[in-house]
């Protein structure tokens, strides 16, 4: 089993949050700076969404918007769909591809934690198929 707290443990637990009444080019101004395609929408304590660069591609640019006018909220997608560090990156792998999403927020205990995205679980599993090869050509060379 591989858990997405394994996946938090190498890339850290650090995640940036944005207001849902914060503007659009607020929101890309933090991930440009972050170097981050994704923030997590938080109102107070509450998840309400999650921002990411498709969201502006999307429902800004496309349709004509100002990212100077557009709040982040208008924009943002909603309801979030997340995921507990315990469960693995098998589900989290189902989890995007049913919900069509890249990125997912990491929650335990009603408390945002992290986030990952759809390169962290590639990653994770190119790192983990090279040892697998690596421990099977151990054992043929026994």
């Amino acid at each position: 089993m591989n858990p997405i707290r394994q996946i938090l443990q190498v890339k850290g637990e650090l995640v940036w949050t944005i207001a849902p009444d914060q503007t659009v080019f607020e929101a890309l101004r933090l991930m440009a700076d972050k170097d981050i395609g994704a923030l997590v929408v938080v109102q107070g304590d509450k998840i309400i969404g999650v921002l990411s660069e498709r969201d502006y591609a999307r429902k800004v640019i496309l349709v004509g918007k100002s990212s100077k006018e557009t709040l982040v909220k208008e924009i943002m997608t909603s309801p979030v769909v997340a995921i507990h560090p315990d469960q693995t990156v098998e589900e989290a792998m189902e989890m995007m591809t049913h919900h069509r999403v890249r990125h997912l927020p990491v929650v335990e205990n009603d408390r945002l934690i992290g986030i990952i995205s759809i390169g962290d679980v590639v990653r994770n599993i190119i790192y983990r198929q090279r040892e697998t090869i690596k421990e099977m050509s151990n054992r043929i060379q026994e």
